[in-house]
């Protein structure tokens, strides 16, 4: 059976303070439930947070760059994905997760939100902004739920995983 895989998708470079905050601490619960994470791999922002978090706590990271080459991958990354697929990699990012965290909101972070939602993902918003929950929550067809700590999210991880 494959590994336990746990996407966590954020804002880069706009992410603030309390983002990374909670993608650290988010990392390093994923890490020590023996998932793995996987993120966009990138040395900035919630990224770069939650491989931080899960390395922290002894736990493996997937980053899948969105570059032809690793300048940009966070040194918290152990498997390294190398696309050249811009954007387009948020694709990989989210048939890759078994369950998808947005924590956070950018543009980037709305686009695989949407993706986890349109490919059927489990989908958990960790302190997203409860107009967009809304807005989210009535497009879905697929599990989606709202957790305003990383201990709700990891117990709705677990229920997702069960399902």
């Amino acid at each position: 059976m494959a590994r336990i895989l746990i996407g966590v998708m954020g804002p880069g470079e706009s992410a603030t303070v309390d983002e990374n905050m909670t993608a650290y601490t988010l990392g390093q619960a994923i890490a020590q439930q023996g998932w793995g994470l996987l993120t966009g791999g990138r040395a900035v922002g919630v990224m770069a947070a939650a491989s931080t978090g899960a390395q922290a706590s002894n736990g493996w990271v997937v980053g899948i760059l969105p570059d032809a080459d690793d300048t940009q991958m966070s040194a918290a990354v152990d498997i390294a994905i190398v696309t050249g697929m811009g954007q387009g990699r948020n694709v990989i990012n989210v048939l890759s997760s078994h369950v998808v965290i947005a924590c956070g909101l950018g543009p980037g972070t709305l686009a695989e939100m949407a993706l986890a939602l349109k490919l059927g993902k489990p989908l958990i918003l960790l302190n997203i902004h409860p107009e967009i929950a809304e807005m989210l929550s009535t497009l879905s067809t697929t599990p989606i739920a709202i957790a305003s700590t990383v201990e709700a999210a990891i117990a709705q991880t677990q229920t997702f995983l069960s399902q």
